[in-house]
C-alpha cells in the first residue's frame, strides 16, 4: 500500500520518542545534561579560599555519587522500564545526600533538593509524586532555616525552584504519555485505513470480476457447443466474450483507482445481456427503465452493485428459469423514504443454513455505508430467492394535494424479517 510516510522532525527533544539514531540519542542527552549547569554553586564552593581539603573530598565525592544517582534515574527511565527497587533506591541515595551535604557544607548545596525534586516527578506515578514533591521542598526550607544569611531570599531562591519545577515537570511526563498515545493512535488510524481499502478492493474487484467471468464461462461454454455446427454464431460469441474481456479490465482499473460509480442503467443492460445468454427469462419492472427518483452517486452505485451480484447469483447458483426485477418507492415508519431494487428467480431458493457469501457480505457492507440495507429470503411463490436493496432517499413528507406514489407495487416477500 505505499511507504509509510514520517512527518518531519518538528521535537528537537524527541519528547515522548526514543531515539532512532545516534545523532538523537546525543540531543536527549545534551538536553537533559544541560540543566547539571545548575550545579555551578556547590562545585564554585569547593572552588572557594579556605575550604579544607577533607571538605573538598566529601563534596567531590558526595556530588559525583549524586549526579550518578541522578543521570541513572533519567536516562534508564527514558530507555526502560525501571526496577522499582533501583528507583527507590536512587531516589533515597539523592535525598539523603541532599540532606547531608547542604547540612555539613553550606546552602549552596541547598539546589540538590530541586534535582531530586524533578527525579522523584520523573520516575513516581502522580499518586506518589504530588506527595513526594512537597516534601522534599519542606526539607530544604527546613535545613535553609539554619543559614541567617539566606534566610531573607532562600524561599524564593531556593524553595519556589523546588516545588514549580517538580510539579513542572509533573506535566511534561502526562505531556510525553500523551504525545506517545497519540502517535499510537495516529499508527492504528492508519492500519485501519489501509485495511479498509484492502477491502473495499477486493470488494470491487469480487464483483467486477464475479459477474464478467461468469458471463465469459457461460458465452464459451455456449460458443463450444456452437462451434461445429454453427461457427458464424459461435463468432458472434467469442465477439462477446472480447468484448466483455475488454469492458471488465478496464473496470478493473477504474475499481482500483476508486473513481469506478456504476448506474443503473449501465448495469440493466449487462444484467439483461447475461441472463440471456443463461437462459433465464427476464421481467423488468418498467419504473427501472424509466424515471426514478434521484439518486446520489453512493446511493445509485450501491443499487447498481446489487443488482450486479444478485443476478450473478441467480446465473451461478439458482438454476432459475426466470427472473424478475422491481423498483419500488417505500415509506417507513418513521418517516423514512426509501428505494428498494427487488431481485426474485424460481430457482433452487436458499439452502436451510444460509449464510452470506463474499459477495453478499460485500454487499450489505455497501449499503450500510450509504444507511441503506440488504435483505434476503425466500421468494414470495415458495419457490426461488429473493434479495432486497434498501437505499435512503431524501425525506420529503407527502401532502395531500401531491402525496408520493409508489413506483410500481410493493412486493411482500415472506420469510424476510423487514426491521425499519
Amino acid at each position: 500500500m505505499g511507504t509509510k510516510c514520517e512527518p518531519p522532525d518538528i521535537n528537537p527533544v524527541m519528547m515522548g520518542q526514543a531515539p532512532r539514531s545516534r545523532r538523537q540519542a546525543l540531543g536527549k542527552t545534551t538536553w537533559v545534561a544541560i540543566w547539571l549547569i545548575y550545579l555551578a554553586g556547590p562545585i564554585g564552593d569547593m572552588a572557594q579560599a579556605g575550604v579544607s581539603t577533607a571538605e573538598r573530598l566529601w563534596g567531590g565525592l558526595g556530588l559525583s555519587l549524586f549526579v550518578l544517582a541522578y543521570l541513572l534515574l533519567i536516562y534508564r527511565h527514558m530507555w526502560r522500564v525501571l526496577n522499582r527497587t533501583l528507583m527507590r533506591s536512587a531516589l533515597a541515595v539523592m535525598l539523603t545526600l541532599s540532606i547531608v551535604l547542604s547540612t555539613t557544607l553550606g546552602f549552596e548545596w541547598l539546589v540538590l533538593f530541586t534535582f531530586t525534586s524533578v527525579a522523584s516527578a520523573v520516575v513516581l506515578t502522580w499518586r506518589w509524586s504530588r506527595w513526594s514533591i512537597p516534601l522534599i521542598t519542606l526539607l530544604l526550607l527546613g535545613i535553609g532555616a539554619r543559614y541567617p544569611e539566606i534566610r531573607g531570599y532562600y524561599l524564593f531562591a531556593y524553595g519556589l525552584p523546588s516545588l514549580g519545577s517538580g510539579y513542572m515537570m509533573v506535566g511534561v511526563q502526562h505531556l510525553i504519555h500523551t504525545t506517545a498515545e497519540l502517535r499510537a493512535a495516529r499508527e492504528e488510524v492508519a492500519r485501519l485505513a489501509a485495511n479498509e481499502e484492502r477491502l473495499r478492493l477486493a470488494r470491487d474487484l469480487h464483483d467486477l470480476l464475479g459477474h464478467s467471468l461468469s458471463l465469459i464461462t457461460l458465452k464459451s461454454e455456449l460458443a463450444g457447443r456452437m462451434l461445429p455446427s454453427r461457427p458464424d454464431e459461435a463468432a458472434k460469441q467469442v465477439a462477446d466474450i472480447e468484448q466483455v474481456s475488454r469492458q471488465a479490465l478496464v473496470d478493473v482499473r477504474e475499481a482500483v483507482t476508486g473513481y469506478r460509480r456504476p448506474r443503473l442503467a449501465v448495469e440493466l443492460a449487462g444484467v439483461r445481456a447475461a441472463l440471456s445468454t443463461a437462459g433465464v427469462k427476464i421481467t423488468v419492472d418498467p419504473a427501472l427503465e424509466g424515471e426514478h427518483p434521484p439518486l446520489a452517486a453512493d446511493e445509485e452505485g450501491a443499487l447498481a452493485w446489487a443488482l450486479r451480484e444478485a443476478t450473478t447469483n441467480v446465473i451461478r447458483h439458482s438454476g432459475a428459469r426466470h427472473c424478475e426485477l422491481l423498483l419500488a418507492q417505500e415509506w417507513e415508519p418513521d418517516e423514512r423514504r426509501y428505494l428498494c431494487l427487488t431481485v426474485l428467480d424460481d430457482g433452487a431458493g436458499p439452502p436451510r443454513t444460509q449464510h452470506d457469501g463474499n459477495g453478499l457480505s460485500g454487499l450489505r457492507e455497501r449499503l450500510a455505508l450509504t444507511d441503506g440495507r440488504l435483505e434476503t429470503g425466500p421468494a414470495p411463490r415458495g419457490r426461488g430467492f429473493a434479495l432486497r436493496a434498501y437505499v435512503p432517499l431524501p425525506a420529503t413528507p407527502p401532502t395531500p394535494a401531491s402525496s408520493p406514489t409508489p413506483i410500481s407495487q410493493k412486493v411482500t416477500i415472506p420469510g424476510i424479517n423487514h426491521t425499519p
